[in-house]
This record gives C-alpha cells, sequence and structure tokens, in this order.
C-alpha cells in the first residue's frame, strides 16, 4: 500500500490556472474580447468592457455568445470578481453546456472562494468533457482535493497534470511537496 503525505501548502496552491478562454469563430468585437483574454494585451477592466459592448451589440451565434460570457468571466476572475465570473459562467454553462472550458474556469473561481466542494464537481464536469486544458482542469481538481483533505487524490491528479504537459512548472512545484511512502 502506497502512503501519500504532502507537505504544509506554499503560496502556489492559492493560485490555481484561470486563463482557458474559448475561441470566437469570425471577427468583431467578440473576436477581440478572446484576443484580449488570450494574449492580455489590454488591461483587464478595458478587455472586460470589450466583451460587454460585444455582448450588447453583436448579433452572435448562440456558441460565440457563450464562448464571449466565459471570456469575460476569465477576465473578471482576473481582477478578483469571482462572483460577477461565475454569474457569466453560469450564463455560458446555460446556452452551452458541453464548453469543457467554462467548467473548468468555474472550477478555478470556485477555488478563489474557498468553495472547494463547488470546485470538485465543476472540475469533475471540465475532465469529463476533456476540456482543451485538460491538465489544468486536473491541477485545480488537485488543490480542491488536497483542501478538502484528499491528500493521495490531489498527488495523483499533480501526477495527471503533469502527463498531460510536462512543461506546466507549477505542478512540478506542487509535486515536490509530496512524499511517498510504502506501507
Amino acid at each position: 500500500m502506497f502512503r501519500v503525505f504532502a507537505l504544509a501548502a506554499c503560496a502556489a496552491v492559492l493560485a490555481p490556472l484561470a486563463n482557458a478562454q474559448v475561441t470566437v469563430i469570425g471577427g468583431g468585437i467578440a473576436r477581440d474580447c478572446y484576443d484580449a483574454v488570450k494574449y492580455g494585451l489590454t488591461q483587464p477592466s478595458e478587455a472586460e468592457e470589450i466583451c460587454t459592448r460585444a455582448l450588447q451589440l453583436e448579433a452572435l451565434n448562440v456558441s460565440n455568445k457563450a464562448a464571449t460570457y466565459t471570456n469575460r468571466g476569465v477576465l473578471r476572475m482576473r481582477q478578483g470578481d469571482y462572483d460577477a465570473a461565475l454569474a457569466d459562467y453560469a450564463i455560458s454553462k446555460r446556452m452551452k453546456p458541453q464548453t469543457g472550458a467554462t467548467w473548468l474556469n468555474e472550477g478555478a473561481a470556485l477555488i478563489f472562494k474557498k468553495d472547494y466542494t463547488a470546485a470538485l464537481v465543476s472540475l469533475e464536469k471540465a475532465i469529463e468533457l476533456n476540456s482543451e486544458d485538460l491538465y489544468a482542469a486536473y491541477y485545480n481538481r488537485a488543490i480542491a482535493r488536497e483542501s478538502t483533505g484528499d491528500v493521495q487524490g490531489a498527488y495523483y491528479d499533480f501526477v495527471k497534470s503533469k502527463e498531460l504537459n510536462p512543461d506546466f512548472p507549477q505542478t512540478d512545484r506542487q509535486l515536490a511537496r509530496f512524499t511517498v511512502t510504502t506501507n
């Protein structure tokens, strides 16, 4: 039997990945919103205004509208407005519930709010939907699992995150905290 122990959580545990954006097909303001999220070339508050204008002024199909809500949610989350981000994710999920990035970002916002049990539900759905940033879903689920006392589950999720994206340095820092022993 293997036992997994984690050293005291470090500051990196409190900074889960929350950058998954949803692609908007076509041009226009909604595409500018997507670019603002993906490339971070504008301040989050200015980028949020771009997304809001897209939602208010453009005739978007359901997929692009849902994606724009998710993208605006990411920007709101980056500004620490987790409730507004969660509201955007809820709208996006009602419009297009099979978008893994929306569930992933919802899970991250819930981690920031320290609602780890709810975060687990969202992150498990992101994993089930094979989210584009699957390594981030496993990474965030590991944070939520460890925060709810499931240290062994957290360890295995960090390992899976590392397997899916070997170049994600946050996973290495997290795994360095663990000691695996045999009984």
